[in-house]
């Protein structure tokens, strides 16, 4: 009898696992969507939705809130070392780097 909610459990887990993963995509197209029609306030909104399901979906994937921006602020310093094009061109690395540094 104990099996049945354990059970019940990771089905559930799984359940949300696959409906995050819809999230995202279903983001990316509204993002795209909003792109097309020149909406800087769907943009925004596509944008933010997008980057909270991806927090949400690392969560539930088991990797901390904190992990991922540790992870996302390493990523930041080794581009920005590398030289990345989108730092040569705009600083945009940085200008992000600086961003989730003050947070």
């Amino acid at each position: 009898m104990s099996k049945a909610p354990k059970e019940l459990d990771v089905a559930k887990r799984a359940k949300v696992i696959e409906w995050l993963k819809t999230e995202v995509v279903d983001q990316v197209s509204r993002l795209f969507k909003a792109l097309w029609e020149g909406s800087t306030a769907r943009v925004a909104d596509s944008l933010a939705s997008l980057i909270m399901s991806c927090y949400i979906l690392g969560r539930r994937l088991g990797i901390p809130y904190r992990d991922l921006d540790d992870l996302l602020q390493e990523k930041l310093r080794k581009h920005r070392q590398e030289g990345h094009q989108l730092e040569e061109w705009y600083q945009d690395i940085s200008a992000l780097e600086e961003h989730m540094r003050k947070r």
